[in-house]
Order: C-alpha cells, then sequence, then structure tokens
C-alpha cells in the first residue's frame, strides 16, 4: 500500500515529491532539498487565512511538495514556487502547468519581487545570513499584513530577534519519518505588520 505522501503527489502531480540529494548551491547557502510531509503542511497551512486575493510563496520548492498540497488540499488564492536549482523548477514547473492557480520561477529568492504575496512558507531552504537578507527584504517590500511559516531544525530564530512587526502567531515541532528520535522540527507561524499597513 502507498503512503500518505506518495498517494497525495500523485493524485495532484503525477509522481513522487520526494527527493533525495544534496544540493548543488551549498556556496551560496542553500539547504538540501526537503519535502514537507502532507501532514505537517495540513497542521501548519490548513488553518490560515487563505482568500481568493492570497498569494503563497513557497521558497526553496524543490520539486513541488507545498504547490502539490495547495492545489489537493483546495486552497483559494494563488501559490508561487521559487527554486534555485533550475532542475528541480523544471521538475516542479513541468507537472504544474495545467493548474492556472501555480506559477513556478527558478533563481533566487532574493532578486524575486516580494510585495504582492500575502504568505511565506519556508522549511530551512537557507543559512541563516540568506534568510536574514531575506527578512530585510520583505519587510521593505510588504505593502500589506504577510503570514510566515518557517520550519527548521537548525536554531534560525535569532533572525527574527529585535526586528519590529512581527508576532508569533503559534509555534510547535513536529517528528518527522524517519527522523524519530533526531532533532525535532520547530515550526513558527509568524505575522508581519509593516508600519505603512492599514490592518
Amino acid at each position: 500500500m502507498l503512503d500518505d505522501d506518495l498517494q497525495r503527489d500523485l493524485a495532484v502531480a503525477g509522481r513522487s515529491l520526494e527527493r533525495a540529494e544534496r544540493t548543488r548551491h551549498a556556496a551560496v547557502g542553500a539547504h538540501d532539498p526537503t519535502a514537507t510531509p502532507h501532514f505537517v503542511l495540513e497542521d501548519l497551512l490548513g488553518g490560515l487565512d487563505f482568500g481568493a486575493d492570497s498569494q503563497l510563496l513557497d521558497v526553496g520548492c524543490g520539486a513541488g511538495r507545498v504547490l502539490a498540497y495547495f492545489v489537493g488540499a483546495g486552497l483559494p488564492g494563488c501559490v508561487t514556487g521559487v527554486e534555485l536549482d533550475t532542475r528541480l523548477a523544471a521538475e516542479a514547473k513541468a507537472w504544474s502547468r495545467r493548474y492556472p492557480q501555480v506559477r513556478v520561477l527558478a533563481g533566487s529568492v532574493l532578486d524575486l519581487p516580494l510585495a504582492a504575496y500575502t504568505h511565506v512558507y519556508l522549511f530551512n531552504p537557507f543559512d541563516t545570513p540568506v534568510l536574514e537578507a531575506f527578512l530585510d527584504k520583505l519587510e521593505r517590500e510588504a505593502t500589506g499584513p504577510v503570514t510566515l511559516v518557517h520550519m527548521s531544525d537548525n536554531g534560525e530564530w535569532p533572525a527574527y530577534l529585535e526586528r519590529s512587526g512581527w508576532t508569533v502567531l503559534r509555534e510547535g515541532t513536529f517528528e518527522l519519518p524517519g527522523e524519530e528520535g533526531d532533532c525535532p522540527q520547530h515550526a513558527t507561524v509568524r505575522r508581519f505588520v509593516p508600519k505603512t499597513a492599514c490592518v
């Protein structure tokens, strides 16, 4: 019998979206591509305030697990995946092109305009200096409130310290399949409200 992640990947993408490989971009701070299990995405994204105008950005989308979850769950709005590895971006783009609410971009999130995004998902995509650069860019460009979900086992929470406009909505940990007894993944849902936003 197929496991839940594979079943759900096949239903939307027609293929498994798990990738067990090393990044080719470690020199610029990128981490290995890791697909978030669907049960974690249900917990972290399922209860968020998505609406028809919502724009979710998956940073380091890999082969597209978050994109597949978004489609399979029938969430309103649109989702964009950005992936530094052009081969993985091409794979995600190939299966998702039949879904008009999905867009995949190859390149660095640091080169992507961020003003349109209302939600951001990060599963440990890069080192802390890159995270800090991304948060700086997001704070500069956000035109309204942004909900950011960040999962990591690398202790990157200090990157958020002493930043104004951020509120922690919830946090917790997840034991991922195959990593039981290892360092759990820490997840935080934060809300950023720029000073210029009307809430």
